[in-house]
């Protein structure tokens, strides 16, 4: 029986092409993917990510516990800031890609991807210990929306008394009344554009949602699918947890190295693990790829040199806004200068590609 997201009825209103992702039935697409994906890169996109995963944690010992549970630096996180982040396992492994946000010196809302929000949440309680915390799956009682581009602002404004304009990229105003509903509004972004994350309670959803589109209806915004989300997200090289980040595969490997602080004095699941790769340098990195012959890179397909097997293609697609056969994929160090000619094993063919620089796209 597969999940549904408290937007499931409205999808279906609006013919949303629905499919089973990580056991959600949710939208890959409206009115189709090309089209989407270029609304949110020249004017808004609206997306119903209710599937992702919300943790609490809460209590006096709060940010010394995240501090070893997660390899960014949670005591350099201020109140109404976000952080970007990874929780690993002892080998460096990651258990998954996440965002803090501190809501108070005691209180923090993790949000994890959707298909982790059980491992992540069981893996958090497991590690409590001694601390004076309380970890809380509140996943059922929040919705949120994600609206992106360049007129996202613009859109929402129309709904709010709040100046969102003072809203910094990774942070988040709590309580704001966007159409009357109660929400935590952040500006991270999965995109590459500019925008925000809405969280809502469950209840409001529908309403918060057909507020959005009425706003936008004028402007260009377009309800998007999951589709979109992942060409936008791969264009903007942002990690997707299953693809450039998983059990296998560290985040210095990935290239979040950014949010591995080992130089931190707390200790952190994973330190040692991650401190001996980062020494020893790595064997292996995210890269991106472009075909020069014909043929798409995709998810899994061996990426070859010398005739030997030297990766594999975490992601990959005909990118919409480049028009270029594009791929990012996990080689080994040896092959990941620019310019470097590889083969990527497409069907039983060799096809001919070579490193590019990342991110593939960055908005003006």
């Amino acid at each position: 029986m597969l999940k549904h997201t408290p937007l499931f009825d409205a999808h279906v209103r609006l013919g949303g092409k629905l499919i089973d992702f990580g056991g959600w039935e949710l939208p890959v697409q409206y009115s189709g993917i090309g089209e989407e994906h270029h609304a949110v890169r020249t004017a808004a996109g609206l997306f119903d990510v209710s599937h992702m995963g919300e943790v609490t944690v809460k209590g006096k010992d709060a940010e010394r516990y995240l501090n070893m549970m997660l390899t960014n630096d949670v005591e350099k996180l201020k109140i109404g800031r976000a952080q970007y982040t990874a929780m690993c396992y002892e080998d460096g492994g990651t258990v998954d890609d996440l965002l803090v946000y501190k809501l108070d010196d005691a209180s923090y809302l993790l949000v994890v991807n959707a298909a982790n929000s059980d491992k992540d949440f069981q893996w958090l309680q497991k590690h409590t210990g001694e601390f004076d915390v309380r970890v809380e799956n509140v996943s059922q009682e929040w919705a949120q929306l994600a609206i992106q581009g360049p007129k996202a602002e613009k859109i929402v404004q129309t709904l709010t008394h709040v100046d969102l304009s003072s809203i910094r990229f990774f942070g988040f105003v709590e309580d704001c009344q966007i159409a009357g509903v109660p929400t935590l509004v952040s500006r991270t972004g999965y995109t590459g554009e500019d925008g925000f994350e809405l969280y809502c309670p469950a209840t409001a959803a529908e309403k918060l949602f057909a507020a959005i589109l009425e706003a936008g209806k004028d402007e260009g915004l377009l309800p998007c699918g999951l589709g979109a989300r992942d060409t936008l997200r791969f264009e903007a090289n942002l990690a997707l947890y299953g693809q450039e980040l998983t059990r296998d595969i560290s985040p210095l490997e990935a290239g979040i190295g950014f949010a591995v602080k080992t130089q931190k004095e707390a200790y952190f699941i994973g330190k040692e693990a991650l401190h001996a790769q980062k020494e020893a340098g790595l064997t292996r990195k995210l890269v991106g790829v472009e075909m020069i012959d014909r043929g798409i890179p995709r998810h899994g397909y061996e990426v070859v040199a010398s005739g030997k097997v030297i990766g594999t293609v975490t992601s990959g697609t005909k990118s919409p806004t480049l028009e270029k056969s594009l791929g990012l994929a996990i080689l080994d160090v040896d092959h990941t200068e620019l310019a470097t000619e590889v083969y990527v094993n497409i069907r039983g063919k060799e096809r001919k590609a070579q490193v590019v620089s990342t991110p593939f796209y960055k908005r003006g």
